[in-house]
């Protein structure tokens, strides 16, 4: 008996969560089309690119990239720029996009309104996550779009299966940590949405986190209030040697070494760009990565592997 065939969808994804999503369901094949920032799997670097961002790679300093992102917002509405000659040529059929945030990827509203005057058109799939359960329905979402929703169902088994050997070990651990998980250095900013959650599974509290919110500017001396024992530098859309940078930075901040982290040696970078701040499949990993951090003893088997490891340093 023949099996039923199923309709090959050409999807454009225009979020890196979004493409590390489609390919966890196996359809690498079906993208077209990335964005400037896609870089997982591999395969993505050899699709067209459909976004650009005049800041990307522009060796600013984490103040310098602040104002300017704040201004294009103020002045233009978005950081981002789509080629949408190239847009309409690949004649998607599914536009993986996001509403979640302006600066992280180009916004919904923008899309869809490009989507409205392509062939078809084209599905446009929003992703707004800001838990981890958020992030599992996108895989539903991605999977339900694409026409196959029983491999989300697979794929999501596998991931909360994970979740929950964290959160069951680290429930037995008495007195978690004070972990701030720092999004940016200058200015600082706290987590927001699924980070604080990541933490308080792994086994830990973050007193500045805002869980299931947007993240914000906070002043210095409230992380000096709060005397966190960990600090964990989760800058978003740096990886691990753009974020040491801001680490030196960060050690020249008003009374830092009278912090716990920094007196114990308890501060480490992670590669957020790769991890913390792409919610999609490897969100995982980041809480697998946390719980190394916050309790080596219980979970050896997530410690860094040494300055090799391309996760986590630590830097205290």
């Amino acid at each position: 008996m023949q099996g039923v065939s199923l309709r090959v969808r050409r999807i454009v994804s225009l979020l890196p969560a979004a493409t590390e999503i489609a390919a966890a369901l196996g359809l690498m094949d079906q993208v077209v089309g990335v964005s400037h920032e896609c870089d997982f799997p591999s395969e993505a670097n050899e699709r067209p690119r459909i976004t650009h961002c005049p800041v990307h790679n522009a060796g600013l300093t984490s103040r310098d990239v602040d104002e300017w992102v704040r201004r294009a917002l103020r002045e233009n509405g978005t950081i981002y720029i789509i080629d949408e000659p190239l847009l309409r040529s690949l004649r998607p059929d599914v536009i993986l996009t996001q509403k979640l945030c302006d600066v992280c990827a180009v916004g919904y509203g923008t899309v869809a309104r490009l989507a409205e005057g392509l062939p078809g058109p084209p599905t446009v799939v929003n992703l707004e996550p800001s838990s981890v359960s958020d992030i599992f329905d996108d895989i539903r979402h991605v999977a339900k779009a694409c026409d196959v929703p029983e491999r989300a169902e697979k794929l999501i088994a596998n991931l909360a299966a994970r979740v929950e050997n964290v959160r069951e070990r680290a429930a037995r651990i008495p007195n978690g940590p004070r972990c701030f998980l720092m999004e940016w250095v200058d200015p600082p900013f706290c987590s927001g949405h699924w980070g604080p959650e990541l933490v308080e599974i792994a086994g830990g509290y973050d007193p500045l986190g805002r869980k299931h919110q947007p993240s914000v500017q906070i002043e210095w001396q409230e992380v000096l209030d709060t005397q966190p024992d960990i600090i964990v530098l989760a800058l978003c859309g740096y990886d691990i040697d753009r974020a040491r940078r801001d680490y030196e930075m960060l050690r020249g901040f008003p009374e830092f070494n009278s912090l716990p982290a920094a007196r114990r040696g308890e501060i480490y970078v992670v590669d957020a760009s790769a991890y913390f701040a792409r919610p999609g499949p490897r969100i995982v990993d980041s809480l697998e990565i946390l719980a190394g951090i916050l309790h080596p003893e219980e979970f050896p088997e997530f410690i860094s592997r040494g300055p090799d490891d391309p996760r986590v340093v630590r830097v205290g």
